[in-house]
């Protein structure tokens, strides 16, 4: 079985290492039983969807954001044909923004989003840095990272994650967080999210596979770097819930 993951701008859109999100997914994927593929998208280029198993973007600086915005928007209907079809569309830090209605940057200037839910994004000139803890209906484990956001999101009927044990939500502190809705996913949490979290790792891998009607067995014998992963992550949940329960 051959799976295609499409990485949309990664020399403009990986601000905090993103591109190891879908390196940890490729090598999950291969442990499994997978051919993987990357396929990176560059901003000169119009990127084809078609066989895009993951559709994925990272965080960017500001000015950036808009960049991708612009470079991604003609394109919103062969994006929106190819989620459809069964394409995972899975967008990080502020590049979640992109999937809502508009971006409002702090100039007052309204960017039209790709319209994938009917929330809108309003930047502030307060930006707030702070770790998470954040808790979802997608699987049993507490999702734990890193946000450095400067805007508030509203509207947002289908959040990823329901409530934040510590962090700030998409529109206040300790709310829900992020966007899920069919075949698209966002959040603001940025980083390699997935390097943190070997829960949402193998769900975004599941989900991959379910969507294309397949499946691939798990191996008895779990690989090294996996099991540091969970151990990273056991150490780094029990040290922000001692933060957040102070």
């Amino acid at each position: 079985m051959k799976i295609t993951l499409l990485h949309l701008y990664p020399e403009a859109m990986s601000l905090y290492g993103e591109y190891a999100n879908l390196t940890l997914l490729s090598r999950y994927l291969t442990w499994r039983g997978a051919e993987v593929e990357i396929r990176a998208v560059g901003c000169d280029d119009t990127p084809d969807f078609t066989g895009a198993d993951l559709i994925y973007m990272g965080a960017g600086a500001e000015r950036i954001q808009k960049a991708a915005l612009s470079w991604l928007s003609p394109c919103k209907e062969a994006l929106k044909k190819a989620a459809d079809k069964g394409g995972l569309v899975f967008f990080t830090g502020n590049a979640m923004e992109l999937l809502g209605e508009s971006i409002t940057d702090q100039k007052g200037t309204v960017h039209e989003g790709l319209g994938f839910g009917q929330f809108t994004t309003v930047e502030t000139d307060k930006r707030v840095p702070h770790d998470i803890i954040a808790q979802t209906p997608l699987f049993s484990q507490p999702v734990v990272g890193f946000m450095n956001k400067c805007s508030c999101t509203a509207g947002v009927d289908n959040p990823l994650c329901s409530a934040m044990t510590m962090g700030m939500g998409n529109e206040q502190e300790r709310g829900a967080e992020g966007f899920y809705l069919n075949h698209v996913i966002g959040t603001h949490i940025t980083g390699p999210v997935l390097v943190k979290n070997p829960a949402f790792l193998a769900w975004i891998a599941e989900t991959i596979l379910n969507n294309r009607g397949e499946a691939l067995p798990i191996p008895t014998e779990e690989p090294q770097w996996l099991t540091h992963a969970r151990r990273a992550y056991q150490v780094t949940l029990n040290e922000l819930s001692a933060l957040a329960n102070k």
